[in-house]
This record gives C-alpha cells, structure tokens and sequence, in this order.
C-alpha cells in the first residue's frame, strides 16, 4: 500500500484527490496538510511514501516548501501538482529535487499512473513535455536569460506575462503591490527588458505563456 500525504491548502481540491486515489486499492491518503510549513512538520514527525504538494499555496513559496523538504526528507517523493502550465514549471520543479510535475487539469488516470511511477522510484512529466525538454537541450537552453532569475522573480515574471495586473499578482502570491514592483524591476534588468510589454513578448517567444 503507498501512502500519500497531500498538500493543497484547498480543502475541495483534498476531497477530490482523495476520491479519486480511493479507486485504487494500492493507494491510500493517510495524510493532509493546508499549507507548506503544516506540511514539513507532518513529514518530520509521520511516514508517507509519496507527497501530492500544490505549487501555490498561501504563507512559505511551494518551491522554497518543496527544497526544504527535500532537505530534511531526501528520499520522499514529490509529485507537484499545480494549475500552472508544465512549460512554465516543470524544469525548475525537477531541479529542486520533486519526482514529478501534473497539471491539476489531468486526468484522475494520468495522476494515478504518476504516484505509482513516482513511489517505486521514477520520475513522471507528461510525454509533451518530455518532447519539449529534450528539444529546449538542443537549442542551449542554459543560456537563456530567464534560468537566471530566482524561483520566485521567475514566478512574477509567467504571471505577469499572462496578462495579470500588479495587484492581481500580488493576491495570488500573498505579497504586497510594492514587493511586486520591485521583483519587477530586477526581472526587467536581468532580461534586459524595458516595459511589460517586451516582457509578455520575451515570455511568449520562449514558450512561458501561450
């Protein structure tokens, strides 16, 4: 039997994960946590075999949430789930030590197949991103100026580009307007860019927004 925890600070979105692994007899939750510092206490005092963790949760970054836990517990599996795009996250997902990436749109099929993949020691993305991937290696994809933006510059800068406004930013990441701002100066440096617009221009050219 696997043994899931999920982390997802919807309490809807646990429900409908747990209804979905119970039509599997060798998958079981035995485990919830509503946000990233709830989560790192239970896996420091409890046994789980594969954690579910949501990429957006309210309080501590999912991906500053996902390093610390791979510091602590090295060997548990992550499987990241999010509403964001593969494309957008995928590649620093899997750099900061997670098993595998799904998008909440998937289907309960897709999910079930990458907990059993990612417990028994594999690795899941979906095959186009996989496709993806090995086409950005082709290309030099090391020297794109976006890897060298932090995860969360990098975050700002999708949502941003996804034609939401500061304030809208600021609200799905629990930071204030200012703080946007300023990420937002440092993005724009960094990719050498001068307005929003060349900014949603640069995301769409590398594939970060449709």
């Amino acid at each position: 039997m696997v043994k899931v925890l999920i982390a997802d600070d919807h309490t809807i979105v646990r429900e409908g994960l747990k209804q979905i692994l119970a039509q599997s007899v060798d998958l079981s939750v035995t485990g919830e946590a509503a946000n990233g510092g709830e989560l790192l206490e239970k896996v420091r005092t409890g046994d789980w075999d594969v954690v579910l963790l949501d990429l957006n949760m309210p309080g501590r970054d999912g991906l500053d949430t996902l390093k610390q836990l791979k510091c602590e517990r090295p060997k548990l599996p992550v499987l990241v789930l999010s509403m964001y795009p593969e494309e957008q996250y995928a590649v620093r997902i899997l750099k900061a030590g997670a098993s595998g990436y799904l998008n909440k749109r998937s289907a309960p099929e897709q999910l079930i197949e990458a907990i059993r993949r990612v417990s028994s020691g594999g690795k899941y993305i979906s095959a186009a991103m996989a496709e993806k991937l090995a086409f950005e290696l082709e290309t030099n994809f090391q020297d794109a100026l976006h890897n060298s933006l932090s995860d969360r510059e990098y975050q700002v800068l999708c949502l941003l580009a996804s034609g939401k406004t500061r304030r809208e930013v600021a609200e799905e990441l629990s930071l204030s307007v200012k703080s946007i701002s300023t990420y937002r100066a440092r993005i724009l440096e960094k990719l050498r860019l001068k307005s929003n617009a060349e900014l949603t221009h640069y995301a769409i050219q590398h594939g970060l927004v449709d």
